[in-house]
């Protein structure tokens, strides 16, 4: 016999999926620059910040302004980065957001992507110069694969997140 037939009318999303995937996606993604790649210069984009620029760009009131804070400290733990580095910075790139939020002016997809590029830079940079502001300020042209390569994936980073907030508020 076919297996039972259960109706999908009035049926509810998972609260875990709704409530968690987002900051686990952000985690999941910051723990992928704890791999093992053994270069010169700085070329792995940081996921775990285009993740967290996808989920805010495309849900702008899901996170409150505080939440780059603690996703901050956990990048922190598995870039190697200074402890709070991600922490502020990323606390700062929210407060940013939200502040071009409130203005309530629509955004589109090149607008979000130029949002994302100009925070991506910023972190990046800003995070150099938290390491060693006098001998990295005359050698930022270091990150530029870096950064070129985390604003060509943005857009791929976000049709992934987008794909993955269908799943979690699938019913």
């Amino acid at each position: 016999m076919a297996k039972s037939y259960r109706s999908r009318i009035n049926r509810q999303p998972s609260q875990f999926r709704i409530k968690f995937i987002p900051s686990i996606t952000v985690i999941l993604g910051s723990m992928v620059t704890a791999m093992p790649l053994i270069t010169d210069y700085p070329v792995l984009p940081p996921f775990g910040l285009l993740i967290l620029l996808s989920w805010r760009l495309i849900r702008p009131g899901y996170w409150p302004v505080w939440a780059g804070f603690p996703l901050g400290m956990v990048d922190d733990m598995f870039s190697g980065q200074p402890f709070g580095s991600a922490a502020f910075l990323w606390s700062l790139v929210f407060i940013a957001l939200e502040t071009l939020d409130r203005r309530g002016v629509g955004r589109d997809y090149w607008q979000d992507w130029l949002i994302a590029s100009l925070s991506i830079i910023f972190v990046l940079i800003g995070g150099m110069l938290i390491i060693d502001f006098q001998s990295n300020l005359l050698r930022l042209e270091i990150l530029v694969p870096q950064i070129l390569l985390s604003i060509l994936l943005y857009p791929f980073v976000t049709r992934f997140i987008g794909a993955i907030d269908n799943w979690r508020l699938a019913r």
